[in-house]
């Protein structure tokens, strides 16, 4: 599904898929909490990886979860 944000179109499918992806492996380290909540600094990675071009869910998982561990333990 693509949605229109200001000028730019989303595909939610993709942005959705890798944050599952991506906050899956990271519950499962304990990097974040095991809630329902959506972890929003790890949701504004992934949004700024798509909108740099990255389409493709499992790099866009990779990625942010990189950028996230990085992040976190500084």
């Amino acid at each position: 599904m693509l949605v229109e944000r200001g000028l730019q179109v989303m595909n939610v499918e993709v942005v959705g898929d890798a944050y599952a992806i991506a906050s899956n492996y990271l519950r499962r380290t304990g990097a974040i909490a095991d809630t329902f909540a959506t972890n929003e600094p790890l949701l504004e990675v992934i949004v700024e990886l798509f909108r740099r071009g990255e389409m493709n869910k499992i790099r866009l998982a990779n990625k942010a979860i990189a950028r996230f561990e990085a992040v976190e333990l500084v």
